[in-house]
């Protein structure tokens, strides 16, 4: 593996492991009061299109940190989208 892969895995690790927080967060309090419904549709509508981006390209750092990051983004939405309905917004 070369540098450009270790730069793109370890860059992987930070970002994709930043949602860990935050969709634990979500999934224990269910508390997404503080959660934007266009932030997180936007993001999670982007991250797939990174994905099909590494996908098309064959970059396993841009498939492996966006397929994962897709799972967590979308699990804090899919919350916020059934807790919102819950509650008639």
């Amino acid at each position: 593996m070369d540098m450009q892969d270790w730069l793109g895995y370890i860059a992987a690790v930070l970002t994709t492991g930043s949602f860990v927080p935050q969709a634990a967060l979500t999934l224990r309090t269910r508390d997404v009061s503080g959660i934007s419904l266009g932030m997180y549709g936007a993001m999670t509508l982007g991250v797939a299109l990174w994905l099909a981006y590494g996908l098309a390209l064959r970059q396993w750092p841009i498939v492996l940190a966006n397929a994962v990051t897709l799972v967590l983004a979308s699990t804090i939405l899919v919350v916020k989208l059934l807790v919102e309905r819950r509650r008639g917004r």
